[in-house]
């Protein structure tokens, strides 16, 4: 079945329809929703979230764009809402933070650890962390989009980068003083 009229289909409330969308498109979803949530079991619950918002505005897609970009916007935008309704979001002036650069050696550190150090940052440094770094958003949309100023999410992603540069450092030491 093409997309379009899978597409067409799920906007008509057929379930095999939303079923076949589900199982296309879930594991990239989750993936998304490990980036932007603390754990496994949060970022299942984003999935579900964004699967009753995406089946209940499927008819809004007028097959311009990437469905598939279409679809992680949603599901981004899922796990946002969550955040802003928590109200994670300190506003911040401050312009004088210290960018910090974060440089990783592929052999040293693996995809796992990296996946945990990231979910492990306060909530409004990992959101803006993976929305720039990951994502490509500018300073800009992400102040519009978190509804704070674009002082904050540079201060925020610094801080990020900060806190991910230090635990990288500590575990390469650790990892140094068990070769020995």
């Amino acid at each position: 079945m093409s997309l379009k009229l899978l597409i067409q289909k799920c906007s008509n409330n057929d379930t095999k329809a939303q079923a076949e969308l589900y199982q296309l498109f879930s594991g990239k979803l989750f993936s998304v929703c490990l980036k932007y949530c603390k754990n496994y079991a949060e970022a299942e619950d984003n999935l579900q979230d964004s699967f009753v918002t995406i089946f209940s505005k499927i008819s809004q897609y007028k097959n311009i764009g990437s469905f598939e970009g279409w679809l992680k916007r949603i599901t981004i935008n899922t796990a946002l809402q969550r955040y802003r309704n928590q109200g994670v979001f300190e506003i911040i002036d401050d312009s004088n933070i210290e960018d910090v650069e974060v440089t990783i050696e592929e052999d040293d550190i693996s995809l796992e650890f990296l996946l945990h150090i990231i979910q492990e940052l306060p909530d409004r440094y990992r959101l803006v962390f993976n929305l720039y770094v990951l994502d490509g958003y500018s300073h800009k949309e992400i102040a519009d989009l978190l509804k704070i100023t674009t002082g904050t999410s540079k201060s925020n992603l610094a801080r990020a980068r900060k806190i991910l540069k230090d635990k990288i450092e500590d575990y390469k030491i650790r990892l140094n003083t068990h070769s020995l």
